[in-house]
């Protein structure tokens, strides 16, 4: 149970429990959620309310939030866990983990908004989807007010060189136990400089 009644006291004196234990009182097991076919038990809680305790998934809705865009994608694999590096060496998504999710979806959003492919390796030619994307007609109007959007655009290079790969780091912002969802943010800036340090110090 999470009651404090079996505890001993701060000066270290024993506590005498004045009730019984409590149904309000109780603790589950946690659900170690794990990367694989999307498996979800639901959990009845206080009031008749829900919870979703998902044991598996393989998928989430992650934000690029310099861009203002989201998309559903699939996880890969977790690279860091603040928590525990035993949840690394598992897999195990939790709230807060540091996941590479699949490009695709944002690679081809970035055909389509600016009009250019987002990092190609050299030798390497791009996806039959971007190019077809690039190469769809195009008004001259259109093709001008992506042109302005292109210049406009601050995309990192840390973030076009993880691109150029296929695939990108995202931090989990759900509780896959609790909403049986593993949604998240692409990581930019200072903070994706932050957890590339530690995914290569923990190599």
């Amino acid at each position: 149970t999470r009651d404090s009644l079996h505890k001993r006291r701060a000066t270290g004196g024993r506590r005498v429990a004045i009730h019984k234990k409590r149904k309000y009182e109780l603790g589950r097991p946690a659900a170690m959620t794990k990367i694989g076919e999307k498996r979800i038990s639901t959990v009845r809680t206080m009031g008749g309310h829900k919870k979703y305790r998902a044991l598996r998934l393989e998928s989430g809705n992650f934000a690029w939030p310099s861009e203002a865009v989201t998309r559903k994608t699939r996880i890969i694999e977790v690279v860091y866990n603040a928590t525990n590096q035993e949840l690394v060496r598992t897999n195990t998504l939790t709230k807060g983990a540091v996941v590479v999710i699949d490009a695709t979806p944002f690679r081809q959003y970035y055909a389509s908004q600016y009009n250019s492919i987002m990092g190609v390796k050299k030798g390497k030619p791009a996806s039959a989807q971007e190019l077809a994307i690039v190469n769809k007609a195009k008004s001259k109007s259109v093709l001008k007010k992506m042109q302005t959007r292109a210049e406009a655009s601050k995309i990192e290079q840390h973030l076009r060189d993880q691109a150029v790969t296929g695939r990108l780091m995202a931090r989990l912002t759900s509780r896959p136990g609790q909403s049986g969802r593993a949604d998240g943010y692409i990581l930019e800036g200072a903070e994706l400089e932050f957890y590339m340090k530690k995914t290569s110090s923990k190599k």
